[in-house]
């Protein structure tokens, strides 16, 4: 078989929001592009969903009838020929459980990626930062403890700014210097707290500065997520 044959096709869930899709699809290409050279791209099915309805859902509490709609799109993915699923987004983790149990393909959680970087580093205790449902459910931190991974979040005032400024701003392609020397703040203030890593919990946060200029290790899951689903696909 063709080296142009042997990629396996990622399905992935989109639209939450679709700045952060737009760079899981830039990133996956590059990185196919860098591994196989010539003119390789990356095989790539994007299913890309209304955002407005699914963030009113989350805002409401109605996670069971969000997954529904992610389940859907899953199963649509897999009937066009997806051999593994992908939620373009933290949040969304939440339903991974149900659009999982929806298909027959895998789906690689965006957690189960993070988990395996940080401990290849030895890091015990990342600042987690994200949407308020990322920080304050344990969909992401529980996928962390279980791995012997104590992330900490901010204080209140500060996720409450951090989501307004991804659900106001960053998902609307808005990136200002105040957000940036905001969320900054927030990471300098978890080094008190011995943070010894920040994980960016949202596939936003990377639009305000790059992880390597936190002043700690930094891990984007956008980045690790992409780069596990093109280890997949090529592997």
């Amino acid at each position: 078989m063709g080296r142009e044959h042997d990629m396996r096709t990622i399905g992935l869930i989109g639209g939450m929001s679709w700045q952060s899709s737009r760079l899981y699809y830039d990133r996956i290409n590059q990185m196919v592009a860098e591994r196989r050279g010539g003119a390789s791209s990356a095989k790539i099915i994007l299913n890309s969903l209304d955002f407005a309805p699914i963030a009113k859902m989350q805002a409401d509490g109605h996670w069971r009838e969000a997954g529904a709609q992610l389940a859907n799109a899953a199963q649509a993915l897999e009937r066009a020929g997806a051999e593994v699923i992908a939620i373009g987004a933290n949040t969304m983790h939440k339903v991974a459980e149900q659009v999982k149990a929806s298909v027959a393909i895998p789906l690689l959680h965006i957690g189960d990626a993070l988990v395996k970087e940080l401990r290849a580093d030895a890091r015990s205790r990342p600042l987690l930062l994200g949407t308020r449902y990322t920080m304050e459910d344990a969909f992401l931190t529980g996928h962390l403890e279980r791995k012997g991974i104590g992330a900490i979040t901010p204080d209140q005032a500060d996720r409450d700014a951090l989501h307004a400024i991804i659900y106001d701003q960053l998902i609307k392609g808005v990136v200002t210097d105040e957000a940036r020397a905001t969320v900054r703040a927030m990471i300098e203030r978890s080094f008190a707290r011995e943070a010894d890593s920040v994980i960016f919990g949202c596939t936003e946060i990377g639009m305000l500065f790059p992880p390597t200029e936190v002043g700690v290790p930094g891990y984007d899951t956008l980045e690790i997520h992409a780069r596990a689903l093109v280890d997949f696909s090529l592997g």
